[in-house]
């Protein structure tokens, strides 16, 4: 049975610092390419930030760039994110997505609230 499950959302003032963690299970995780993705309420989903098989290739959206990280533990079959210098504009739900040819799965999404 394929898991993909999100956890460390939670509320944050602005500056401060989460780290997201993504758990998958029922597949070869090390193959797939896993990726982070955010929706704020009324707006489309967004990439933030992808991580290649291997760990050898991220990419990120602008607007993270220098403040988030995003990392993967093969052996753990986990991915993570690691957000500093958080803004109230990063207030969404964050989603994992994990991607191998035409397979694709999806996390139910954490909840990320930055506000004073």
């Amino acid at each position: 049975q394929v898991q993909v499950v999100e956890s460390g959302g939670g509320l944050v003032q602005p500056g401060g610092s989460l780290r997201l963690s993504c758990a998958a299970s029922g597949f070869i995780f090390s193959r797939y390419a896993m990726s982070w993705y955010r929706q704020a309420p009324g707006q489309e989903r967004e990439l933030v930030a992808s991580i290649s098989s291997t760990g050898s290739d991220t990419n990120y959206v602008d607007s993270v760039k220098g403040r988030f990280t995003i990392s993967r533990d093969n052996a753990k079959m986990t991915v993570y994110l690691q957000m500093n210098s958080l803004k109230p504009e990063d207030t969404a739900v964050y989603y994992c997505k994990a991607r191998y040819r035409e397979y694709e799965y999806w996390g139910q999404g954490t909840q990320v609230a930055v506000s004073s």
